[in-house]
């Protein structure tokens, strides 16, 4: 399938595209200037990740996404839920690397690999799913006690060894770049992966001269039409945002989150057979974007305040300063992230919440998270 920029007029365009790229440019300058601008753009990238499962047709709640990133997980993980830790995790790698790092053909190529491992079983190091047991660790230096370990009596270690040579076969058939998992019932075996992207970097070189916001746009739609990646469409909406950090419309810190402007459109929009209308909709979502993340800085700086003056009087070895630097850094809070950051227990750290007074956000019993209001 060929896409063709001749035929897209782009006098349509020019008006929303405009407004979207001098809202971001407000929304990075406001970041970067405020004392919760870190914090912003923290809390953007998990809301983003969960946007981005949202607009693939998947629910992850923000909580489950925040407790798995900091591996205090209150239910087992689901495929959903792992995908989104790929998300949160590549907007992170490319945030952290220099603006123009994501777009390089290596770059492509060490991300898309990623998003192939992290799609077919998570981390390396959990695919297997098995745990060996203690006693296989030798006691006591090298060689010592191995023929006590083999002779342990109820372990199958050929069951064990079953396990983990079919995890690795999984895992070299994830790193080949440009093949799908051979699941035909969920993946097309004969996509080509390779020609796709390659066509797709064909519309970024057409694209190349045209304003920043234009590239983007028509880099999105591109990537949505000619369906590069089976397994990790998301990835084309995390290159559409590297560009505009590319080109300096957001500065290299910030990342725009995107994804959250793109679900307030409606999906007849996003995904109509006329092609204007599509730019249209990616061009109000980026400026959607833009106004969710000014809303939600000013919404931040207002609760800071509003928790520093709970700090006045307070003695100089308090903890209700590092506590409102941690509320500020991540959307919800548990009592284990809370005692963890601050060393003390798990009942201080309950009350030093509530002391703050921060909102429960979870509505449970047990396994309680907290946040700003």
């Amino acid at each position: 399938m060929a896409y063709d920029l001749a035929k897209i007029s782009m006098s349509a365009l020019m008006r929303p595209a405009f407004d979207a790229g001098v809202a971001l440019t407000r929304l990075d300058e406001r970041t970067a200037r405020s004392p919760v601008g870190q914090g912003s753009i923290e809390r953007s990238h998990f809301a983003d990740a969960c946007a981005s499962l949202w607009i693939d047709g998947e629910l992850v709640h923000l909580e489950d996404l925040v407790l798995h990133d900091a591996t205090r997980d209150i239910r087992t993980p689901t495929h959903e839920l792992t995908v989104a830790r790929d998300v949160l995790r590549t907007r992170r790698r490319i945030a952290a690397q220099l603006p123009g790092w994501a777009l390089s053909a290596d770059s492509i190529g060490m991300l898309r690999k990623t998003s192939e491992i992290g799609s077919v079983g998570g981390d390396e190091a959990t695919t297997a799913g098995v745990i060996r047991p203690p006693a296989a660790i030798g006691r006591g230096g090298e060689g010592e006690g191995v023929d006590d370990i083999e002779n342990l009596p109820g372990i199958d270690y050929a069951a064990i060894d079953a396990v983990l040579a079919r995890s690795d076969a999984a895992i070299a058939q994830a790193r080949k770049p440009g093949r799908a998992p051979a699941d035909p019932l969920v993946y097309d075996l004969d996509w080509d992966e390779d020609e796709r992207l390659e066509e797709w970097r064909g519309v970024l070189r057409q694209a190349e001269n045209l304003p920043a916001m234009l590239q983007a746009i028509v880099a999105l739609d591109a990537w949505n039409q000619l369906a590069v990646l089976q397994h990790a469409p998301w990835l084309g909406r995390l290159f559409s945002a590297a560009i505009l950090r590319q080109a300096g419309v957001t500065s290299g810190a910030h990342l725009a989150a995107i994804n959250l402007g793109l679900k307030t459109i409606a999906v007849d929009r996003r995904r109509n057979r006329n092609r204007e209308t599509r730019l249209l909709a990616i061009a109000h979502g980026f400026l959607a974007a833009a106004e969710i993340g000014l809303k939600e800085h000013d919404r931040l700086a207002l609760a800071r305040r509003m928790m520093e003056r709970k700090l006045d009087g307070r003695r100089t070895s308090s903890k209700l300063p590092e506590l409102v630097e941690l509320v500020m850094a991540k959307p919800l809070v548990s009592a284990k992230m809370v005692a963890k950051t601050l060393e003390v227990t798990p009942q201080a750290a309950r009350r030093i919440v509530l002391e703050l007074g921060l909102r429960e956000m979870t509505g449970r019993g047990r396994f309680r998270a907290w946040g700003v209001t």
